[in-house]
């Protein structure tokens, strides 16, 4: 990852204020909020521009329930689009020095620092993706670029680590709480998604950005939403049912999230060049959107769509497979985006086959089908994205009824257990888990991989060479002279010496042997300077040793670690980032 670290444009009195004083990260959070809300709204414009350009669909009209679209334009538009987008990702991969860093991966491994010209980058694929007709979302975009510009802002202030993770989660929460028209939700988004804890300190800054993004978007495009059907509340008597619908959500989730992996590496596997894959998978998006334009893009308009229209069983399942594999071969064929917009589409399919199918098999067991499409769209999307408050909470801002919500948190926490006891991953921490990175959430973990033995070790070692007589090493270090010793051979290590071992045979000098070399430990064990603090406590676990040596690649000794100063550096990091959940500023 590269910074966009550039010169300072914000005066030293203004940053001093702002660190000084928790209101300033409050204000900064508002301005963060009022960005979010910016890009979300530059982001759904030129996306329906897209949509009108490439598909002819009317200015007002939802993609993915606009019926009648001839169908070149369903086949081409995907088809050319994955196109232009694979020449353009070839181009752009050859001139990137890392990855793009998302917000929970920045928030993870590198303290909230994102580069913004690669989060606009990511944002431009993401919208241009959604709207040549890929079965992906736009929560990716959204996300990433007010994140990136949240964290842009951050380090021109130079906030501390702590301020930093949270004004990321501050730009990501706001932006998703925008798209949806629901802040609380957003809010949570953020907590629970991108910094990973409930941390009391951040309520209020989380807050004032969700609910300024959602102002900004109300000042500027007011949102509508389609109508909602009413939803009948599944009593106590139903919650056998709901937990059931939360589990097999739970199923669905993993499938999708597996399914997009095995594309992914059957396209690897194929004889494609990369560039043409997007091609390939967007002419079998566009052929299943001959069917059912509902697989095209992320679906926002289906969603509320098939939540208040009935439909056989037949239908809904053809359509979560149809949605499912659309968004699988998206994603597994190249294109940019997100699985949030899509899951939930899936779960509204999802719970309108389970309703259908438990009246065939109990009639009148279900009053009515809507309340479990929406229990199910938000259970799928826990499945896939995690974040149970999350989806709860969009639930309630969607309908504004709490009994019904219980229910959705039912299903959402069943969802949830499941998953991470079957599966482990959200499709986020799942594709790091591809990648070979061990992130299971945005739990600030960067600063365990930050504090390494190099930066640890004494570089003042005791040396001896391997054959040096006994009463040697006894006149060079007396007792309490080096609580360590390090034995080399040839200039490379050759074990630890414990200075007591010297004098346990007294001065008997039948029983001293000769040289250091029968009083050797851990001659096998040693740490490289690259290690991270928690591997090196691991190595100590393991080798049951109190110090090793730190031994360059070609064997040489650079330096000396204690566990005890390990252990002792660790706690104090861990203090630190207990002070920072507690909302204890240490400067």
């Amino acid at each position: 990852m590269t910074g966009d670290t550039g010169p300072d444009s914000v005066p030293q009195g203004l940053r001093q204020l702002v660190r000084a004083s928790e209101l300033g990260i409050v204000a900064l959070a508002g301005i963060v909020g009022v960005l979010a809300g910016l890009v979300v709204i530059a982001m759904n414009a030129a996306l329906q521009a897209l949509h009108v350009l490439v598909f002819r669909i009317p200015d007002a009209a939802h993609l993915s329930i606009t019926h009648g679209i001839a169908p070149v334009l369903l086949l081409a538009g995907p088809v050319l689009g994955g196109l232009a987008f694979g020449l353009c990702a070839r181009s752009f991969l050859r001139t990137a020095a890392s990855p793009p860093v998302d917000p929970i991966e920045a928030n993870a491994l590198h303290g909230g620092r994102m580069s913004l010209r690669d989060s606009l980058i990511v944002a431009a694929q993401t919208l241009f993706s959604s709207g040549v007709g890929a079965s992906v979302g736009l929560e990716a975009g959204y996300t990433q670029a007010s994140a990136g510009l949240a964290s842009w802002i951050g380090r021109r202030f130079r906030v501390r680590r702590a301020d930093l993770r949270l004004l990321v989660g501050c730009g990501a929460g706001a932006a998703i709480g925008t798209a949806f028209d629901a802040p609380l939700m957003g809010a949570f988004y953020g907590f629970e998604l991108v910094l990973g804890t409930y941390a009391i300190p951040a309520f209020v800054p989380m807050m004032t950005a969700t609910f300024t993004a959602a102002l900004t978007r109300e000042l500027l495009v007011p949102q509508t939403h389609p109508p909602l059907p009413a939803f009948a509340t599944p009593g106590l008597v139903d919650l056998p049912a709901v937990l059931l619908l939360g589990f097999l959500c739970a199923l669905v989730g993993i499938a999708v999230m597996r399914g997009a992996t095995l594309v992914e590496a059957g396209f690897r596997r194929s004889a494609l060049p990369a560039y043409l894959r997007p091609a390939i998978g967007g002419l079998i998006v566009g052929a299943m959107a001959l069917w059912n334009p509902a697989v095209l893009s992320a679906g926002h308009g289906a969603v509320y769509h098939y939540l208040a229209a009935d439909g056989t069983l037949a239908l809904a399942a053809l359509l979560l497979v149809a949605k499912v594999t659309a968004s699988s071969v998206s994603i597994g064929s190249g294109f940019r985006g997100g699985l949030f917009f899509a899951s939930l589409l899936m779960g509204v399919m999802a719970g309108r086959v389970y309703a259908a199918g438990l009246e065939l098999v109990l009639p009148g067991l279900v009053p009515a089908h809507a309340a479990y499409a929406l229990i199910g769209m938000s259970a799928l999307a826990v499945a896939v994205v995690g974040g149970p408050m999350t989806m709860t909470l969009l639930a309630l801002e969607m309908t504004g009824d709490l009994a019904l919500t219980l229910a959705v948190l039912a299903a959402a926490g069943t969802a949830s257990l499941a998953t991470r006891r079957l599966f482990g991953f959200s499709f986020a921490t799942w594709r790091f888990h591809l990648r070979g990175e061990n992130i299971r959430g945005a739990h600030d973990i960067g600063w365990l991989r930050e504090i390494t033995v190099g930066t640890l070790m004494r570089h003042e070692v005791p040396l001896l060479d391997v054959d040096t007589p006994i009463n040697e090493a006894r006149r060079r270090y007396p007792p309490g002279a080096a609580p360590y010793l390090v034995a080399t051979e040839a200039g490379r290590y050759a074990g630890m010496v414990a200075p007591a071992t010297l004098y346990e045979s007294g001065d008997t000098p039948d029983a001293a042997p000769a040289t250091l070399r029968p009083l050797l430990r851990f001659a096998r064990t040693s740490l490289a300077p690259t290690a991270t603090i928690r591997e090196a406590l691991d190595l100590f676990e393991q080798a049951e040793a109190d110090a090793l040596a730190v031994t360059a690649p070609d064997g040489r000794v650079i330096g000396l670690l204690s566990e005890a100063h390990a252990v002792r550096r660790y706690s104090d990091e861990m203090g630190r980032r207990l002070s920072e959940l507690t909302g204890e500023r240490l400067d």
